[in-house]
């Protein structure tokens, strides 16, 4: 005989299904190793060297507080350091600086190199500071060191040897607070120092003897802007390059897009 077949049958749980599998990005440093870089750390090293060597120049040949004084030296002096500090991580497979201080000392002396360049250095600019003799000698190295081979070489260090996408737009505006800086600090030593002192005030368009406040202020906002400029085309510049430094994976698998 058969058992009577129940009229309600209960229903069957249901079979659990695949769960679906949430996006878990994984970032490509925590698979791949850091890869050292000797050839990048040297030339960093020289380049630094170049800044302090046009520095050092300058402290032998002129009076060292004067020296320090202008934004040209300050802006080599940090380069120097953020050079050298980048070379450290670059030959000990380390994280690369931040762009913040990257592109800072990036700006700084690429906006001194313009400023030389095409006013202080330029007869038909009318902030010419051009001497009846130009500099010779090691005052002559010193000035092409650090107003055109060290920015030109900060450049090809940014370009070639880093990775981009490192520079924010909301960085270029705090950029500038060293500049505005440097601004107060030359105006309050033209008044601290006496009337006719020689090099009272450094450049021409900030010369409140010879322009009077109005003129020099308005010349320094014209350069406020002008910087501020630069910095938003270096960090455009910088998402939209080419990445010289992408390196292939030796993981022994390949990293696929997250599922999900």
């Amino acid at each position: 005989m058969t058992a009577p077949i129940p009229r309600d049958i209960p229903d069957l749980p249901a079979v659990p299904g695949m769960p679906s599998l949430l996006p878990s990005p994984v970032p490509a440093s925590a698979v791949v190793a850091r890869v050292r870089r000797p050839l990048v750390a040297t030339f960093r090293v020289l380049v630094a060297l170049a800044a302090g060597g046009g520095v050092a120049i300058y402290l032998i040949l002129g009076s060292p507080l004067r020296v320090l004084s202008y934004f040209t030296i300050q802006a080599s002096i940090l380069l120097a350091l953020l050079l050298l500090d980048s070379a450290r991580r670059a030959w000990s497979a380390r994280r690369p600086m931040p762009g913040a201080w990257s592109g800072a000392a990036l700006l700084y002396v690429v906006a001194a190199a313009l400023v030389y360049h095409l006013l202080l250095a330029n007869d038909s600019s009318p902030f010419s500071m051009t001497e009846p003799t130009q500099p010779a000698g090691w005052a002559a190295v010193a000035n092409h060191l650090l107003h055109t081979v060290v920015p030109a070489a900060a450049v090809v260090d940014w370009l070639f040897l880093t990775a981009p996408g490192a520079f924010r737009l909301r960085q270029a505006a705090p950029w500038l607070l060293y500049p505005m800086a440097y601004l107060v600090f030359s105006l309050a030593r033209g008044e601290l120092l006496l009337p006719g002192a020689a090099d009272r005030y450094l450049y021409s368009f900030l010369d409140v003897d010879q322009h009077g406040y109005r003129s020099v202020l308005a010349n320094a906002l014209l350069l406020g802007l002008s910087f501020y400029a630069v910095a938003v085309f270096l960090v455009a510049l910088d998402h939209i390059r080419p990445n010289p430094i992408r390196h292939r994976a030796k993981t022994g698998f390949r990293l696929q897009p997250p599922v999900g």
